[in-house]
């Protein structure tokens, strides 16, 4: 049991306080403050005098009340009773919350973030006198009707089964005993992990497999491997909350992490209420199943907002320690980086760029880092992956200010997010001249088993969306009809590129997700319209001859079909009425 110091209230600032203990506390510990016993953490020392920082409002304190160090950091419980849960940023369930409080909840109300009452099936998979080490998997609980958590052996710790047993426990019991160097230790169903602290692992890996969203353009264009780190930032309205939720959806991890990092209320609520009625496309049931969701809104503190990021990693590695592939959206990392620079300004701390604290880049630098494909310490071989994705919130859409700056330096894929896409409808808004991957190599791995030209599909594709933004510059001078043929074509098949392949309904039932194989074809007959094409515009045939073809509108509409037969079907009426223009213009000639 951690030894636990008294102290006092000296002075209140806002959501800081000023406590005076007996003796000195450690940094990082959590605190009891006040009658209320509202929960803090210590983020400055000076001998005996603690800063403490409080996860809730401070509005009623006053000096000369109690605080109490209870002698650990914050932490959180990993176990059974995770999965489908609704936590806020110090894990406590917010269900529970509204249970035990109502929809307001009040100040002080302090629960365990896993339930003590719940009881589980534990099945055994190892036996007396099996020697097991740090990540072993002991035995196994069918948590949902779809996951099976896997219990294992607490970091830093190792040793001899000496005793275990199946049978039915809370995540509190006694299931078995470890036998080690310095005395017995109690195996459990949950341990704890201190939330700042990555867990151990035995080796970083090479990445490996690119992370499926469904998305065309981050699949296709800009895509993240899994275990990789993203950034998606953009300005009001240009959609990186519905990208994120769409990601959240329908990406290929086992798992998903979403915390909510000082969003607005309204948003969360829709993750809430969608969450739990979505049907998983992996498994036909409940998405909620496999997902945890942080939701720390923007009214709540902002020391618990700074925390919640830390808790969705942790709890995020705890899985990906188990053999899963992780998933984790933050959203967003500004309002992460608004509650660091508001609890350095209460610190009194000299500021950096924008007001922000200095040490900006090495708390993003922390967070990024975490994320990758390990080998698990552990007896046997066993892999996993976290993937981290944080949504960025730059002022104005001003790419050049701190968060959005530091965080390239940390990040392998950028989706940047344009406003005036957006105005326009195209969604989602990711600028495919800013944007960039450093995963390609992983993925074109990946895509190349599904099709052995995708690279070359993919590269000129791109090629003939910048060329068309080039060429949009003078188009706006001297007007398209000014332009030559050849580069008239070019700017209808990056319209038709545009319309028919990146922009994507995240509401509509098909076009919300795209299929690896459709993808592929998909893009491939924007592509062979355009080599095809081509040689007949360098032939004479008029541009307005081939705008005409009944197929392009068919084409721009295959994204909203099922399948890949309608592609197959359109690809072949596309080459009958290309050779029945190229006869009619040799009839013409001749």
């Amino acid at each position: 049991m951690a030894e636990r110091l008294e102290g006092t209230i000296e002075r209140i600032n806002g959501s800081l306080i000023i406590g005076k203990f007996k003796d000195e506390p450690k940094m990082g510990d959590l605190i009891e403050v006040g009658n209320l016993k509202l929960m803090g953490e210590i983020v400055r020392l000076s001998q005996e005098t603690a800063f403490i920082q409080c996860y809730e409002s401070t509005a009623g304190l006053k000096p000369g009340e109690p605080v109490i160090d209870i002698g650990t950091p914050l932490v959180a419980e990993l176990g059974p009773g995770l999965m489908g849960q609704i936590i806020d940023g110090v894990a406590r369930s917010e269900t529970e919350l509204w249970a035990l409080t109502g929809p307001f909840i009040s100040r002080g109300a302090n629960i365990a973030p896993l339930n003590r009452e719940k009881i589980w099936k534990f099945e055994a998979t190892v036996k007396k006198g099996d020697k097991v080490s740090a990540g072993d998997i002991i035995g196994t609980v069918q948590e949902t009707d779809t996951f099976v958590h896997k219990i294992m052996i607490p970091p830093n710790q190792e040793g001899t089964i000496k005793s275990i047993k199946t049978g039915e426990y809370t995540v509190v019991d006694t299931l078995g005993v470890l036998e080690t160097t310095e005395g017995d230790v109690d195996l459990k169903m949950m341990h704890v992990w201190p939330v700042r602290v990555g867990r151990p692992i035995k080796e970083r890996l090479a990445l490996s497999q690119p992370l499926i969203t469904g998305q065309r353009v981050i699949d296709t264009f800009f895509p993240c491997a899994k275990g990789g780190a993203s950034a998606i930032p953009g300005g009001f309205g240009t959609g990186k909350t519905v990208t994120l939720q769409q990601i959240a959806k329908w990406s290929d991890a086992d798992i998903i992490v979403y915390i909510g990092c000082g969003e607005r209320g309204n948003e969360m609520a829709d993750v809430v209420e969608q969450f739990p009625e979505i049907e998983d496309p992996k498994t036909g049931k409940k998405l909620i199943e496999r997902t945890i969701i942080v939701a720390n809104v923007s009214n709540m503190a902002v020391s618990a907002r700074e925390a919640s990021i830390y808790m969705g990693i942790t709890i995020g590695e705890y899985f990906r320690d188990q053999g899963f592939d992780v998933s984790l959206m933050a959203d967003s990392t500004s309002r992460w980086a608004e509650a660091l620079r508001d609890i350095s300004g209460r610190l009194e701390e000299i500021p950096a760029e924008a007001g922000f604290p200095a040490y900006l880049a090495d708390r993003i630098a922390n967070i990024y880092e975490r994320a990758g494909r390990v080998q698990v310490p552990a007896t046997e071989d066993r892999f996993g992956s976290l993937t981290i994705l944080g949504a960025v919130s730059p002022p104005g859409g001003d790419y050049s200010e701190p968060v959005t700056t530091t965080t390239l330096r940390f990040i392998g894929t950028f989706w940047a997010l344009d406003s005036q896409l957006a105005y326009r409808r195209h969604f989602p808004a990711i600028n495919w001249l800013r944007s960039f991957s450093r995963y390609l190599e992983v993925a074109a791995r990946w895509w190349g088993e599904q099709d052995s030209s995708w690279e070359a599909t993919r590269a000129l594709a791109l090629r003939i969306l910048e060329e068309a933004a080039e060429i949009e510059e003078t188009a706006r001078i001297i007007g398209e009809k000014a332009l030559p043929d050849d580069q008239r074509l070019v700017l209808l098949v990056a319209e038709m590129l545009r319309e028919g392949f990146l922009v994507q309904s995240a509401f509509h039932d098909v076009d919300r997700y795209c299929a690896p194989e459709k993808q592929v074809k998909l893009l491939k007959i924007f592509i062979d319209f355009y080599n095809t094409v081509r040689p007949l515009i360098e032939q004479g045939i008029p541009i307005d001859q081939v705008r005409e073809l009944d197929v392009i509108g068919e084409i721009m509409r295959l994204k909203e079909r099922e399948g890949t037969e309608p592609i197959d079907m359109a690809s072949a009426q596309m080459m009958n009425e290309i050779d029945a223009l190229a006869k009619h213009y040799e009839g013409v000639d001749a």
